[in-house]
């Protein structure tokens, strides 16, 4: 260094300013070195970093907040944004990289596209109901008995996967639906329902966060169901959507996702 760091005489040793300052230097040094340490470790298991999530909404409402709470005591260090799209537009942002992870309906273009894909869940599709319809009273009704109401179902542009699964549903049933309503957000769908508009047809997860004793949810016979899932690119995924995803598939096997506690 130039400098002297040790003053000597015949009975001690001791630092001079120089060596002083040089001793403390180093142990900032070390303890900056196992900081980076420790943070590169971290930022490889997913505890550091960014995580893009898009999202349907009713869809997701039973279980997204108690998955980020607890995604956030494993990484509390990860920033999280959050994107409520429709299904086909969560699957867009994904497929271009805009998002990391999607939990959303699989729609037909999803094919063409190299994602991976992991089922959530099968939803039941449900008639919404006013309280002072004929079928008030009974706990499941045939498709075939829709092919007399005027129905009501979200928009096909905001949700195809949907739409056309009640489509083809209603066609198994020999029938070709009278659509009333088609609006663009699905609990629309109850708002019109509630004014007597017609009847709706919603997905089971809709009767389970949005209820009221404006409308009633009868089951639709025999079951039809559709899909909520998780979609992420399949090529190589940075560590906090990682995480994520290995968080997701812990809860579907201890049965958590749905289960609130």
């Amino acid at each position: 260094f130039g400098v002297q760091l040790l003053a000597r005489t015949r009975r001690v040793v001791r630092l001079t300013a120089a060596g002083k300052a040089l001793l403390e230097e180093t142990s900032l040094m070390f303890e900056r070195l196992d900081q980076t340490i420790s943070r590169v470790r971290r930022a490889a298991t997913g505890q550091i970093g960014e995580l893009r999530l898009g999202y349907i909404g009713p869809a997701t409402q039973q279980f997204l907040g108690r998955l980020l709470e607890e995604y956030g005591r494993r990484s509390p260090d990860v920033t999280v944004h959050l994107e409520e799209r429709t299904p086909e537009r969560v699957w867009e942002m994904v497929a271009k990289g805009r998002l990391d992870i999607g939990l959303t309906r699989p729609v037909l273009a999803h094919v063409a596209l190299r994602m991976e894909m992991l089922r959530l869940r099968d939803e039941r599709l449900c008639a919404a109901i006013p309280p002072r319809h004929p079928w008030v009273s009974k706990k499941s009704v045939p498709w075939s008995s829709l092919a007399t109401q005027s129905l009501i179902i979200l928009a096909r542009r905001e949700g195809a996967g949907l739409h056309d699964e009640i489509l083809a549903a209603c066609r198994k049933a020999g029938f070709v639906p009278k659509l009333g309503h088609t609006p663009s957000l699905i609990s629309t769908i109850l708002r019109y329902v509630e004014s007597g508009a017609g009847i709706g047809v919603i997905p089971e997860c809709l009767a389970e966060t949005e209820k009221s004793d404006r409308w009633r949810a009868v089951q639709l016979t025999p079951p039809q169901t559709i899909p909520l899932v998780m979609v992420w690119p399949g090529e190589h995924q940075e560590p906090p959507a990682i995480a994520f995803r290995e968080l997701v598939a812990e809860w579907i096997r201890n049965g958590r996702l749905w289960r609130s506690d």
